[in-house]
């Protein structure tokens, strides 16, 4: 039996001998595609290639490339570890031609790898072709039929249609047919029963899609129609772990070598064994498929966190710690502890887990614990949500309620409907769905976006970037679109040369203007889009044929270029005074500030961040000359040292920076020397993730505005303390002052509690077994009141209390019911202050035995007080 490994090196020796250039896989995690949050497919990385924005390199490439689909249309995620087929995170082998070869020889070679190479039976396999589309005038796919025919019976190559086998990149942009190639590896007792070819694209676990060749032959333009493409190319994915499943002879791509050592280990953590019970099993592949999808991102330089990509990642993990924490009875961090294997099992094809192993499983453990706590809270509301629907005699929980739990907390619907079919509860599934529906209805009107197809002026194969050596040029305007983005137009505008800078590797973009005839175009915002350097302007110039002169603006240039250099220098300082462990994990720099994230594993003391900023300014005060290499071979480029980040692709050719130590690869812009800095000073240093620190700056003259406005501030202070001259003594003695003034005054409001208590106590009136206590009261803090409420609970028997106060001219009513009044009586004081909150022109809620309103109307207190006695009539 082959091994995983052994599959892997078999494909990429395959396609080394049929001349393809083997490339590295590239960052799961993609930057400087508006349209992508994760590489979701192997030609992702070739997309500028497809689209034209850049030249071809190799006219025949093969690789692995490490995929994840679980946002937009590619979106597996609920159905991962139900089924034996389904990943987040997976690989995709795959070769490519741009321009060379095309259908003939991508079957050809699909069957020889397949069937001469692997060894796999030419009986189990089937193919589909297109069948075709009155709606694009095309008709079905007889080439590739026709070559299919060579190694295969007409009954086994099927039609498929435009859904499955006509692939698109997006709504516009490059397209073709598409041949699949399935493989049914059911029994032979199986197969005689129904024959393969009726379950093929039927998601049958046994029938499966093995790869996709796809013919990428037209353009999709915005109006729909199709155009053909000058050149034809071949794009085609293979899924590795389906692969590993056929060859290795299982059902299953969690049978496989890829995930059972993973699989293992986790049975070793919860004591279970794979195989025995379906929940277990299911909890153990949603874990061992999640915890590759995790670190992975992790090591491409993608932190969990709230918001877009790191908000999938988040998601993912917590739904991996959820499955062990209700079936696995996993009650602590466990996932961290997979990482190991993982690297065993991985590591040799993908470096970067062997090197970020520590983060990676640092990053986990915190996210781990942080969600396990979180976990406890949502359970704890859950329970509450059930109580409250049983005593409202409610057959289920509300779906709005589910819907919290579910974007709150990471509860998935399976898990509430779990949780309460146990209490006899049911969930509103169609309010949940309502609820669901209208978050998605939020993403997509915050995202939705219509661009129209490009106009092009003139044919060029990329923009020459000349912002490195200067800041105003004549320019002429390759091509345009109109972009029309939450009801608001504007315009892209790809010049032949550019001196403006796309905003990229953490830096802004460059603004500025346009110049014709006297008219100058505003330029607001720079940006890389699919290898393309778009300028964005709110109107077209009339005249967009003729030669423009585009002048950046050179003052925030110069601030973009002081900041960006000094997160160079910054860097170096850290390592020197932290260690060598010490590396970029992200970075903005923009002309007002620089923020700068880098590994680290624990706060950094304050005499740490001084001698970090004095490092930096004697580097800055050293004056050292820019030296740049604009084309260095990428190889000569690691053996110099230069500072490399994980998650970034970088070509054959690279830009090296060096400012006297400081050696980095960086496309950005920079001083001429670090003089020009000025001086660099860190206003803040905090976490963001586990093990991830970050420091935020400033330089140049907003650094002096900071020093000179502190230096202000003491003098102020000082005039203030009638020109102390020992400044900190005086401060010393005024804190030590207010201190004790602080302790008298809660002494006399402890006291002043106790009488006030003492007097409601006086007014205690029973009635039908119930002590009332309805009063106006003169304290005027909110928490003394709460105070003053539990105290006379825990002195009172069978109390119902009701008071209010005015706090700072607010009025505030406050309603404590003893347990068993609430009970007897089926009172609820979250209902009553609501109802008697109006009285004060407001509102409130709380639990059934305390609750509080606050209003505008003070005078409406004595009113409110009698409304929430009424409730005990």
């Amino acid at each position: 039996m082959k091994t995983s490994k052994e599959i892997r090196k078999a494909f990429l020796d395959f396609f080394t001998e049929k001349e393809h250039q083997i490339v590295n896989s590239a960052p799961m995690v993609v930057k400087g595609d508006p349209t992508l949050m994760f590489t979701n497919a192997g030609m992702n990385q070739f997309k500028d290639q497809f689209l034209g924005n850049e030249p071809v390199k190799y006219p025949r490439v093969a690789d692995t490339q490490k995929c994840l689909r679980v946002s937009g249309k590619h979106n597996d995620l609920e159905e991962v570890g139900l089924d034996t087929y389904h990943h987040t995170m997976f690989e995709m082998l795959g070769n490519w031609s741009f321009g060379d070869y095309f259908k003939k020889e991508a079957i050809d070679w699909a069957w020889e790898f397949l069937v001469t190479r692997m060894g796999i039976d030419a009986d189990r396999l089937y193919a589909t072709v297109f069948e075709g589309s009155a709606d694009d005038n095309q008709e079905r796919d007889n080439e590739a039929a026709g070559y299919w025919e060579q190694y295969l019976p007409k009954d086994r190559i099927l039609n498929g249609n435009k859904k499955d086998n006509f692939w698109e990149m997006g709504d516009t942009g490059p397209c073709g047919p598409c041949s699949e190639v399935h493989v049914d590896i059911r029994s032979e007792e199986e197969r005689a029963k129904v024959p393969g070819r009726d379950l093929v694209n039927m998601d049958h676990p046994q029938v499966i899609e093995i790869w996709n060749l796809v013919f990428i032959q037209f353009n999709r333009k915005a109006n729909g129609s199709l155009e053909n493409l000058p050149d034809k190319h071949v794009d085609t994915g293979m899924g590795f772990e389906r692969l590993c499943m056929v060859l290795q002879g299982v059902q299953s791509n969690y049978d496989t070598d890829v995930f059972q050592n993973t699989i293992a280990e986790i049975g070793k953590l919860c004591n279970k064994k794979y195989g025995e019970e379906e929940k277990v099993d299911i909890a153990m592949r949603v874990i061992a498929d999640h915890l590759r999808a995790v670190a992975f991102a992790i090591a491409d330089g993608q932190l969990p966190s709230n918001n877009k990509a790191g908000y999938v990642i988040r998601r993912i993990l917590r739904r991996a710690v959820r499955y062990g924490y209700t079936f696995l009875d996993l009650k602590d961090a466990f996932i961290f502890r997979l990482v190991d294997v993982l690297k065993d099992t991985m590591g040799d094809a993908f470096p970067e887990l062997v090197s970020q192993q520590t983060l990676i499983e640092k990053v986990i453990k915190e996210e781990e614990e942080s969600f396990l706590r979180t976990l406890s809270t949502g359970i704890r509301l859950l329970d509450d949500m059930i109580l409250k629907a049983k005593n409202d005699g409610a057959t289920e929980i509300a779906g709005k309620d589910a819907f919290v739990l579910y974007d709150t907390f990471g509860f998935p619907l399976d898990l509430t409907e779990l949780i309460t079919r146990e209490n006899g509860l049911g969930v509103d599934e169609k309010g949940f769905a309502v609820e669901m529906q209208a978050q998605k209805d939020r993403s997509r009107n915050a995202a939705a976006q219509e661009t129209d197809d490009w106009v092009e002026l003139r044919k060029i194969e990329k923009t020459e970037f000349l912002g490195y050596d200067k800041l105003e040029a004549e320019i002429k305007i390759a091509r345009y679109r109109k972009v029309t983005q939450k009801k608001k137009a504007f315009y892209q505008l790809v010049f032949d040369q550019t001196p403006f800078y796309g905003e990229s590797g953490g830096q802004v973009g460059d603004a500025g203007y346009i110049e014709f005839d006297g008219v100058k175009t505003s330029v607001f915002d720079t940006q890389k889009e699919n290898n393309l350097t778009v300028h964005l302007v709110n109107e077209l110039p009339e005249n967009p044929e003729e030669t423009f002169y585009a002048v950046v603006n050179a003052k925030r240039r110069t601030n973009i270029a002081n900041n960006h250099t000094a997160t160079h220098l910054l860097h170096a300082a850290l390592r020197e005074v932290l260690g060598s462990h010490v590396e970029q994990k992200g970075s903005l720099v923009n002309a007002d500030h620089l923020r700068f994230d880098f590994s680290h594993f624990q706060k950094m003391s304050d005499e740490e961040i001084a001698a970090v900023e004095k490092l930096v300014n004697e580097k800055i005060r050293a004056n050292s000359v820019k030296e740049e290499n604009r084309e260095m071979p990428i190889e000569e480029a690691k053996a110099s040292g230069a500072m490399m980040l994980f998650g970034e692709k970088y070509g054959e050719a690279v830009r090296v920076i060096k400012f006297g130590e400081s050696v980095e690869l960086c496309g950005g812009t920079h001083v001429a020397a670090t003089g020009q800095i000025g001086m660099l000073k860190i206003v803040s240093e905090s976490a963001i993730a586990a093990g991830v620190r970050r420091i935020e700056a400033i330089t140049a003259d907003r650094a002096e505005k900071y020093i000179n406005d502190q230096l202000a501030l003491i003098n102020n202070i000082k005039e203030t303390l009638k020109g102390s001259k020992d400044l900190l003594g005086s401060v010393t003695t005024l804190l030590q002052q207010n201190s004790e003034l602080s302790k008298q005054i809660e002494a006399f409001q402890q006291e002043s509690l106790k009488m006030t208590k003492a007097n409601l106590k006086s007014k205690v009136l029973n009635e039908n077994g119930v002590n009332i206590i309805a009063d106006k009261i003169l304290i005027d803090n909110a928490g003394l009141v709460k105070d003053l409420a539990f105290q006379l609970k825990g002195e009172v028997d069978d109390l119902f209390l009701v008071i209010g106060a005015d706090i700072n001219g607010k009025p505030n009513l406050t309603v404590m019911i003893s347990d068993n009044i609430v009970a007897d009586k089926g009172l609820n004081a979250g209902q009553i202050v609501r109802e008697a909150g109006k009285e004060i022109k407001g509102g409130g809620g709380g639990q059934p035995f305390y609750a509080t309103a606050g209003g505008k109307d003070v005078d409406g207190l004595q009113a409110a007080i009698e409304k929430a006695l009424s409730f005990l009539q």
